[in-house]
């Protein structure tokens, strides 16, 4: 089983409403497994202080920034998140003529989330996820059963001011800036000549390998891909239909145009199937200092039967608890298990209702009609309410603590009076 979808899109002025940087992502993972949506305050740590991520260890930083995170249940890191600067960053499997290390490593998604905690900018994302790559590798099982998927990693990151676009194949790579427009990215290789920034080594192990013969013109993705596969045509399909989509609302780009993208099923973005559509996230960030980044997650599986939730980073959130979904586990163990043991129940309180919901809304019929109208009336109530704190900025930040859970219990109020 291989996956056939992962998006990821940003949009910057002109292209956006307002002087906004809006950012979205679908992340496409097996249809059973379980996304969750977790918070983590920032953090001082101890010098020599160590991080367990999914499969290995690695030194940890002297101070780790507040991170909200979607993420695959059982493992340490995550497809996609923000942190308190407002960096939002999701991650893409690719595969090209560099062979993918099985050895355990760090996963992209691992990447995804020391990132967010390491760097304030999208430029310092670029530098913590080309560091750890040269230091330890990329690598492992992207899947908890033992089916031995692995892939390289391609990343999207944002932050106030612009983008970047860092795609990888082992420990090389290549990083392209976006300072305006809009920018999307699937799973293959989409850098050609316009490389800002790459590792030293990039070209002449091209060379080394007979890749690239040193006096064309250098492209990156037409260097390290495939030639050709089914999986990479499939990918530039998707990505083909998502630069579409995001030309057909360029300079009107606000939430709900990349919501709405993220629901299409007719481009694929949306996905179904062995691989789905399991969690979504869609963040506008407006390039005032003074206002407040706002952060949308499902924390549930197809954007087009779930409710895009709010969560805002405010100054003074230790109340509020690890996780801001109701999903298990206070702390933050690597969810690991003995080789051949069945999967344990992932499944948290909202994805329970929702799986509820979700059955009745595909039998069709009146009920699951109300059911989506009421889940889409919370949601453009919650637009509605996020707008005024993106315009005017926070007054009292005590009303958005708990924001995010306030959200998922109006959703559970909806799935329980169905």
């Amino acid at each position: 089983m291989y996956p056939t979808s992962c998006d990821t899109f940003v949009a910057l002025p002109p292209s956006t409403e307002d002087q906004r940087i809006v950012f979205g992502k679908n992340s496409d993972r097996p249809c059973d497994e379980v996304q969750e949506v977790v918070y983590f305050p920032a953090k001082d740590h101890e010098p020599e202080e160590k991080v367990q991520c999914t499969y290995i260890e690695i030194e940890q930083v002297a101070q780790t920034h507040a991170v909200v995170l979607s993420r695959p249940a059982w493992l340490w890191g995550a497809e996609m998140g923000a942190n308190e600067h407002q960096v939002c960053i999701g991650n893409e499997a690719v595969w090209g003529k560099e062979s993918v290390d099985g050895e355990e490593a760090l996963l992209g998604m691992d990447l995804v989330r020391l990132a967010l905690e390491r760097a304030d900018t999208a430029e310092r994302a670029v530098d913590v996820i080309t560091d750890l790559l040269e230091k330890h590798g990329q690598g492992g099982n992207c899947m908890e059963d033992e089916c031995g998927l692995t892939y390289h990693n391609s990343f999207l990151i944002s932050d106030r001011t612009e983008a970047w676009v860092l795609e990888t194949a082992g420990k090389y790579w290549a990083a392209e800036r976006v300072k305006a427009g809009y920018r999307n990215i699937s799973n293959e290789y989409s850098i050609e000549t316009k490389i800002d920034r790459e590792h030293p080594e990039l070209r002449t192990y091209a060379e080394k390998q007979r890749w690239w013969n040193g006096k064309t013109e250098f492209n990156f993705a037409t260097v390290y891909s495939y030639s050709n596969t089914a999986r990479i045509e499939a990918a530039n399909g998707r990505r083909c239909e998502g630069r579409k989509l995001l030309q057909k609302s360029q300079g009107h780009i606000k939430a709900e145009t990349m919501m709405e993208i993220l629901r299409d099923k007719e481009s694929g973005i949306n996905m179904e199937g062995l691989f789905m559509t399991t969690g979504s996230m869609v963040s506008v960030v407006p390039k005032d200092q003074n206002l407040p980044g706002v952060h949308f997650f499902t924390a549930t599986p197809d954007p087009e039967r779930s409710v895009f939730k709010p969560f805002i980073f405010v100054v003074d959130i230790k109340q509020l608890k690890h996780t801001c979904s109701p999903c298990f586990g206070e702390e933050d163990p690597v969810k690991k298990k003995p080789r051949f043991q069945s999967k344990p129940n992932r499944k948290h309180p909202l994805f329970l209702k929702h799986e509820g919901a979700a059955a009745i809304i595909d039998s069709g019929g009146v009920k699951g009609e109300r059911i989506v109208e009421k889940m889409r009336v919370l949601e453009k109530q919650k637009l509605t309410e996020m707008e005024k704190y993106l315009t005017k900025g926070i007054e009292d930040a005590t009303l958005l603590v708990h924001l995010f859970t306030d959200t998922v219990d109006e959703e559970f109020s909806i799935y329980s009076n169905a």
